[in-house]
């Protein structure tokens, strides 16, 4: 089954669908710049919450994507989208993914202009609230950044 989640502000930007086994994925799109991460928590929240996530997991999860998605916005080439994967043993175990474009080869993006004290603890944070993670090449041979989260 495939439903959609429309963002009140834009155009259908989410998909909504079962995954393997029964499980949640949720995929979105994000523009490459300084909001994209606040977009993916925006709309990453009701999913997660749909879900059946509680609070804290959800918080957690938040974090992690804002951190990831701003990895992505700061350091890599567009585009850039944002991929939800959640067992549907009712665990609570998800999976964040954020592609995007690969590293940008002069650091002329946004970002740069920022003061060093305000940036630089995106993977410290990640770490200590994944339990795995890692990088790799999705179907569509951009870069996946990904986090694992929750009960094992």
């Amino acid at each position: 089954m495939t439903t959609s989640t429309i963002s009140s502000a834009r155009q259908p930007r989410g998909s909504l669908h079962a995954g393997p086994a029964g499980g949640h994925v949720f995929g979105l799109p994000l523009e490459h710049g300084p909001l994209a991460p606040a977009i993916a928590r925006h709309e990453a929240r009701p999913i997660l919450a749909a879900w059946g996530l509680s609070e804290d997991q959800i918080y957690d999860i938040l974090l992690v994507i804002s951190e990831l998605v701003t990895n992505a916005v700061t350091h890599a080439l567009p585009p850039v989208a944002l991929h939800l994967n959640a067992t549907a043993d009712g665990s609570g175990r998800v999976q964040v993914h954020v592609s995007d474009g690969g590293p940008q080869r002069a650091p002329d993006n946004w970002a740069a202009t920022r003061p060093a004290d305000e940036h630089g603890r995106g993977d410290m944070i990640i770490n200590a609230l994944a339990d795995q993670g890692g990088v790799g090449l999705d179907s569509d041979g951009l870069l996946d950044h990904w986090a694992g989260l929750g009960d094992s």
